[in-house]
């Protein structure tokens, strides 16, 4: 344990988001993502929902501010009737954390995967809502 930092963030999380550099990205995946599948590096947080994680992780994590949209979020499929209700909590934690109130684009769901494939890593949380991945793009620390 450490002062300071969440104890959300797991030892392997904590080195990963070190070893990250400038424009490098970080998938926070829902439970239904095929993370394993997919990463570079995998990280496990299934007991974790991905709310939770994003406000760990922006305590000691700077979103790119050399890009207009620093976090991406998987589109809805056409006519799938779905709600995403957890955007809006995701966009208050990070208003709140980098002072950003528009950060997200919005990427179509195979285009999503490709990108996820070629992240820095994955980290597989335990959360259930659907459509809930996010990509979070590292910003600079410049203190």
């Amino acid at each position: 344990m450490l002062k300071g930092i969440s104890s959300l963030i797991s030892p392997e999380l904590l080195k990963i988001l070190m070893e990250m550099g400038h424009s490098d990205e970080i998938v926070l995946a829902d439970g239904n993502f095929p993370a394993a599948s997919h990463a570079q590096r995998l990280v496990r947080a299934d007991g974790h929902g991905a709310p939770e994680l994003l406000d760990a992780i922006l305590r000691l994590f700077p979103l790119d501010q050399y890009v207009d949209k620093p976090v991406a979020l998987m589109q809805v499929m056409p006519g799938d009737p779905v709600e995403t209700p957890i955007w809006n909590t995701y966009g208050e934690i990070i208003e709140a954390r980098t002072g950003l109130a528009a950060p997200f684009e919005e990427v179509e769901r195979f285009a999503f995967y490709e990108r996820a494939k070629k992240a820095y890593a994955i980290v597989a949380t335990g959360e259930s809502a659907l459509y809930a991945n996010l990509i979070l793009k590292k910003g600079v620390i410049a203190e």
